[in-house]
């Protein structure tokens, strides 16, 4: 062996503390981390989802203690913190559907290339950020 051909380092062990904090994530591995995770922030607040879902649909009076729920809070836990919890909520389902979209998409056509899986990662996360950026603008009273 050369000088110029060097060994490529094995990882046997990964410590979480040492190797896990130098180690570069590619794009598409973020987006499917981030998948796992919007998929189990929505089922974590399955039951936020249906008391919105049912108080808003229920009757004139329930749908009015739903807005205000956004705006005075409900019994102890503020009003901000509801619109927070809710723009998460829109997050991880843009984020969740964008992602399965492009999953599907690869699937169906076959592109499964380093190139095309780089570039439609950036594209999940810059259309779900942006998507979540406008309607957390709506949210929170911005338009």
């Amino acid at each position: 062996m050369t000088q110029l051909n060097k060994p490529r380092p094995e990882f046997r062990n990964i410590n979480a503390f040492t190797d896990l904090t130098t180690y570069r994530l590619p794009p598409a591995g973020w987006v499917s981390i981030l998948h796992r995770i919007s998929g189990l922030m929505m089922f974590l607040l399955m039951p936020f989802i249906v008391w919105m879902f049912d108080s808003s649909l229920s009757s004139e009076i329930s749908f009015e203690g739903f807005t205000s729920a956004f705006s005075a809070g409900i019994g102890f836990v503020p009003g901000w913190f509801i619109k927070l919890v809710a723009l998460a909520l829109i997050w991880a389902y843009l984020h969740h559907l964008i992602a399965g979209v492009r999953h599907l998409y690869m699937d169906a056509t076959h592109s499964v290339t380093k190139e095309f899986g780089a570039s439609s990662a950036y594209a999940v996360l810059v259309l779900s950020i942006g998507l979540t950026a406008i309607l957390g603008a709506k949210l929170f009273g911005l338009y």
